[in-house]
């Protein structure tokens, strides 16, 4: 039974065509066929005659039919999962039982044993039940982890957007002092950083994912900058160093504007003459560094703020990318600096 249109193609079929996969059929093969000759030692002795005989047969069976579920995938992955393990166990028993036909037919003819109308034999037929239980069980191994990665993307999920609304609220509350802090000084600015703030939480908020091109990440510090510097004036400077293809590099969403805000609040605010905010992005054998710097006022208690967004964005990047993620706060003498690192999609 075909999947519908509306319902997503199932894809707890593997790739077989890769070279990983290939090895794995091939060592998977030979332990088998080890495995055959080892309890064949119950009946008669170890035989290295038998064990190359058995090796080659086992190994062109597996890599056959490989190779078959390799080419169908796509067909296959389009079936509900339980036709789909179906297809694949009679792909490797009808595949299995051809070649048996096949070996008994060259075995035959090497030996000078062959009799006519005698291609079907018990030990074929045993052969395909072997394949029909292990094409079985690898196909439900293949199947509960299908499972377990579903489940692992529905709890990442969750756990991401939760991350997610932790950040929201304290950007639209800061958002909402500045907004609060012009209205009596100057009207018309305020409303036009409502209209900006609107703008912002319009582009945040049309992502229905968690990630954005770096350039929606970067437009919505733009946008962040351009509020505080109707409130700070010529005391925030901002340097842009971007060194990546903003448009195709992606990003969580939300992940360099909260460390723009700290950066701002605790690091240019305090100091009366105000200072310049640096944000950096490249690429670096591999992975996307990001940073945000900024000066740093006498005394460490300015920065206890970027705990939390650090431990958000941490969280929300190791989800995303695992353990290849690094998330460094580098305090120096009189500049503080934030550095992000995870692997290029």
């Amino acid at each position: 039974m075909a999947a519908t249109d509306d319902q997503p193609n199932s894809s707890f079929l593997p790739d077989l065509c890769s070279t990983r996969a290939v090895l794995v059929v091939v060592v998977v093969a030979e332990l088998m066929a080890l495995v055959i000759n080892l309890v064949a030692t119950y009946y008669s002795d170890f035989s290295m005659g038998r064990l190359a005989i058995t090796s080659l047969f086992v190994q062109w069976v597996g890599l056959t039919s490989a190779a078959l579920v390799c080419q169908l995938r796509s067909r296959l992955n389009r079936l509900a999962p339980a036709w789909a393990a179906v297809a694949v166990v009679l792909l490797v028993v009808i595949d299995t039982l051809v070649f048996s036909v096949v070996a008994t037919l060259v075995m035959g003819w090497v030996t000078g044993s062959l009799v006519p109308g005698t291609l079907w034999s018990w030990e074929i037929a045993v052969n395909g039940l072997i394949a029909a239980i292990i094409a079985g069980l690898v196909m439900r191994y293949f199947y509960v982890q299908e499972q377990l990665r579903q489940k692992g993307q529905a709890e990442l999920q969750a756990r991401i957007q939760a991350l997610q609304s932790r950040i929201r609220p304290h950007f639209l509350f800061n958002s909402m002092n500045i907004i609060a802090s012009l209205i009596a000084v100057d009207p018309d600015a305020a409303e036009k950083v409502v209209e900006d703030l609107s703008v912002l939480f319009r582009a945040s908020l049309k992502n229905i994912g968690n990630e954005a091109t770096l350039e929606e990440e970067l437009e919505l510090c733009r946008r962040y900058i351009h509020i505080e510097q109707l409130r700070m004036g010529e005391r925030l400077q901002v340097e842009w160093d971007i060194r990546v293809e903003a448009k195709t590099v992606m990003i969580p969403l939300l992940t360099l504007q909260p460390l723009l805000e700290n950066a701002i609040y605790h690091g240019i605010q305090p100091l009366a003459a105000g200072g310049v905010v640096t944000i950096r992005a490249l690429a670096e054998h591999g992975e996307l560094v990001l940073s945000v710097s900024n000066p740093k006022p006498e005394g460490d208690g300015h920065h206890n703020g970027n705990r939390m967004a650090l431990e958000n964005i941490r969280h929300r990047l190791e989800a995303l990318y695992g353990d290849e993620v690094a998330v460094e706060s580098r305090p120096q003498q009189k500049e503080y600096e934030i550095e992000i690192r995870y692997p290029l999609q």
